[in-house]
C-alpha cells in the first residue's frame, strides 16, 4: 500500500442499544431514490462474502480514522450511556475500533446490505470464540447463524444512512468509514445531525474527487461512459456540515493506493468490495478484446517501480460536532 499525504487545511470550520444482531429492516427510502439505493444494496450484498479478502485499503482507512480521532482528542459531550453508531458498518471492522474507544458503551451497527450485517455477526462471534475459549461452541453456533449471542453489546440494523431509523438526539457518537460517498452529502449529514445528541461527535472517512482517477483517465480513451461514482471534495462536505448545523472541528486528507499486479486484478478487487456500482451513464456492453487491450495499454503508464499497478483513494477525514445549544437565528 502506498501513501501520499496532504496537509490539513487550517481554519476550515467556516467553509444503539444492546441486543442480538438480528437485522431490523428500516424500510425503503423515498421512491425517487429507490432504484439507485437498491443497486448499491445489491452490490454490497453480493460482495459481502469476498469483502474482507480485498478490503486492504478500507481497513487501513478505518485504522487511520481511529488515529485521527485520538490525535485530535475528540471526545463526545453527549450523555453517558448514549449509544455509538457505526453507520455503514460493512463486515464490522469499525465496531472493533468503537469497542476499544468506549468499551462499555452500547453500539449499533447499521448497513444498507443485510449480508454485510451477517458477516459482521460472524466476525464478532469468531472474535469472542478466540478471546474466550470457553464460549467456543456458543460462538460457533452464532457464527453459522450470522448473529451474535445475547451477551453481545451491539445491535444490527438494516437501514439507510440517508434515512436513519433512529430517534433524534439519541447518539453519543457516529462513526462512518467509507459509506457516505454513496450518499447525498446534505441528506446524510442532516440525518447525522438529527440523531446525534447535543455535544455528540461524527467521525467520518469518505473519498474525494481524485479517487480512481487513473481508471477514469484510462476509460476516457475507450468510451464516454461513467465508470465511477462522483466523489465530492472536502469543501463540499464542510458546506453540507454547516448547512446541517454541525461544527467541523478537524479535517485531514491523505492519498492511499490499492495495488495489484495487473489491471484485471485491480478491477476484480474493486468488484469484490462492492464498489463497482455507478449512477446513470454506465457502459452497458462488455469491452471487446481490442478495447480491453487499449485499456490495459493506457493504464500501463501508471505502473510503479515495484511492478504493481495503483488505484488512488483520495481520503477525507472529518470530525463534526453537534453544538450543545442550537444556533440562534439572527
Amino acid at each position: 500500500m502506498r501513501e501520499r499525504r496532504s496537509h490539513p487545511e487550517a481554519g476550515t470550520a467556516p467553509g444503539g442499544a444492546r441486543g442480538p444482531t438480528a437485522a431490523v429492516d428500516a424500510g425503503p427510502p423515498a421512491q425517487a431514490e429507490r432504484s439507485r439505493r437498491q443497486s448499491i444494496r445489491s452490490a454490497f450484498d453480493r460482495a459481502a462474502a469476498s469483502y474482507d479478502e480485498a478490503a486492504h485499503v478500507q481497513r487501513e482507512i478505518c485504522a487511520r480514522l481511529a488515529r485521527f480521532a485520538s490525535a485530535h482528542g475528540l471526545h463526545t459531550s453527549a450523555p453517558a450511556g448514549a449509544p455509538l453508531l457505526d453507520a455503514g458498518c460493512g463486515t464490522g471492522f469499525g465496531l472493533e475500533a468503537l469497542a476499544q474507544r468506549s468499551p462499555d458503551a452500547p453500539r449499533i451497527a447499521l448497513d444498507l446490505a443485510p449480508s454485510m450485517l451477517k458477516q459482521a455477526g460472524r466476525r464478532h462471534a469468531r472474535a469472542r470464540a478466540t478471546s474466550n475459549p470457553a464460549a467456543t461452541a456458543e460462538c460457533a453456533d452464532a457464527a453459522r447463524a450470522g448473529t451474535a449471542d445475547k451477551a453481545s453489546a451491539w445491535l444490527a440494523v438494516c437501514g439507510d444512512l440517508e434515512h436513519l431509523p433512529l430517534a433524534g438526539d439519541s447518539l453519543a457518537l457516529i462513526w462512518s468509514s467509507l459509506a457516505v460517498q454513496w450518499c447525498d452529502p446534505g441528506r446524510a449529514l442532516a440525518e447525522c445531525a438529527r440523531v446525534l445528541a447535543p455535544g455528540g461527535v461524527a467521525l467520518v472517512a469518505t473519498l474525494g474527487p481524485r479517487t480512481l482517477w487513473e481508471l477514469r483517465e484510462a476509460f476516457a480513451l475507450i468510451d464516454g461512459a461513467r465508470h465511477t461514482i462522483d466523489f465530492h471534495p472536502a469543501p463540499g462536505w464542510m458546506r453540507a456540515a454547516q448547512a446541517a448545523a454541525l461544527t467541523p472541528v478537524a479535517h485531514d486528507t491523505v492519498e492511499l493506493h490499492a495495488c495489484a499486479s495487473d489491471l484485471r486484478g485491480l478491477l476484480q478487487d474493486i468488484k469484490r468490495i462492492g464498489a463497482a456500482t455507478v449512477d446513470g451513464g454506465r457502459r452497458r456492453q462488455p469491452l471487446g478484446r481490442a478495447a480491453w487491450a487499449r485499456l490495459q495499454t493506457s493504464y500501463e503508464c501508471h505502473r510503479l517501480p515495484d511492478g504493481r499497478l495503483p488505484a488512488t483513494y483520495d481520503v477525507i477525514l472529518l470530525a463534526l460536532r453537534k453544538p450543545l445549544q442550537p444556533a440562534r437565528s439572527r
